[in-house]
């Protein structure tokens, strides 16, 4: 982990390519393409939206992208696409800017999601979430796209295996790529999968780089999001413990990680197949 990070002025897009050439080769570049080559997640003929938020980890992923483009082994499209769930006329500026300066071509469409989910008490950020996925697979559809493509980090998955453990009582993981079930044709990849997001940071303030935290009109109305069970707070709890347990034992993040690719189903009490059915072990003891 770098605690030190270089401050620059902000680079030419030209630059920022270069960096993620170069100095952010190792960490960066070749982790975006092995999680790629690992679960197959860009294919011949593919049309992926690049879902893009206005934070570091999804306009990082837009670049990525682009020069996996450049190589172009095999043809595959790429649309760009923003949804403006109720953005504040700064924070759409924001990443309009951005994606100027990185030379990023966005495609925007609008939604009332912030709107819709302001007064909702239990969850705010997980229905938020839940509307946002559906809205951009609906709009990716209609522009001819086969996949959508999400932000998420390694650091990510390894914190939602932490969750499900001891908020939800249940073994799972961020899966590298999904099928939709609500939206025929269409599935979800994680493209960041192997990324570490200290080097995502690394990458941003080498760059001089400045992108949206969280947007959302909740968390601007209400400042912070106090310890209520919310799935934004349960986060940064789970965050906090991996960072003081790695402090204990540097495998810790990379045993996590490797955990739910080592399941051996004689040791579990109880597991469900993919119809939803149980099987205990004592059905076969």
């Amino acid at each position: 982990m770098e605690n030190l990070v270089e401050k620059k002025e902000v680079r030419d897009y030209k630059d920022i390519e270069r960096s993620i050439q170069k100095k952010f080769h190792r960490c960066i570049w070749s982790k975006f393409v092995a999680g790629i080559n690992e679960y197959n997640l860009v294919e011949p003929n593919d049309k992926i939206a690049v879902c893009i938020s206005g934070g570091k980890d999804s306009m990082l992923m837009a670049k990525l992208f682009q020069e996996l483009k450049r190589h172009n082994k095999f043809p595959f499209e790429l649309v760009f696409l923003v949804m403006d769930p109720g953005y504040t006329e700064a924070n759409r500026r924001k990443i309009e800017d951005n994606a100027r300066l990185l030379n990023v071509p966005l495609t925007v469409f609008e939604s009332d999601i912030f709107e819709s989910v302001f007064n909702i008490q239990k969850s705010p950020c997980y229905i938020c979430a839940r509307m946002r996925r559906g809205y951009l697979y609906s709009h990716a559809k209609e522009l001819g796209c086969n996949k959508i493509a999400l932000g998420h980090h390694y650091d990510d998955v390894i914190e939602t295996v932490l969750m499900g453990m001891l908020y939800g009582g249940q073994v799972q993981t961020m899966m590298p790529k999904l099928h939709s079930t609500n939206f025929e044709g269409m599935e979800l990849i994680r493209p960041m999968y192997m990324i570490r997001e200290d080097d995502i940071k690394h990458w941003r303030d080498y760059n001089g780089l400045e992108f949206l935290q969280c947007a959302c009109k909740f968390t601007q109305e209400h400042h912070t999001i106090k310890a209520t069970g919310d799935s934004a707070s349960k986060r940064l709890e789970i965050k906090h413990l991996i960072s003081e347990m790695a402090k204990i034992n540097p495998q810790v993040e990379q045993n996590i990680f490797k955990s739910v690719e080592n399941v051996n189903l004689s040791t579990i009490i109880a597991y469900k197949d993919k119809q939803g059915e149980k099987h205990h072990f004592l059905d076969e003891y």
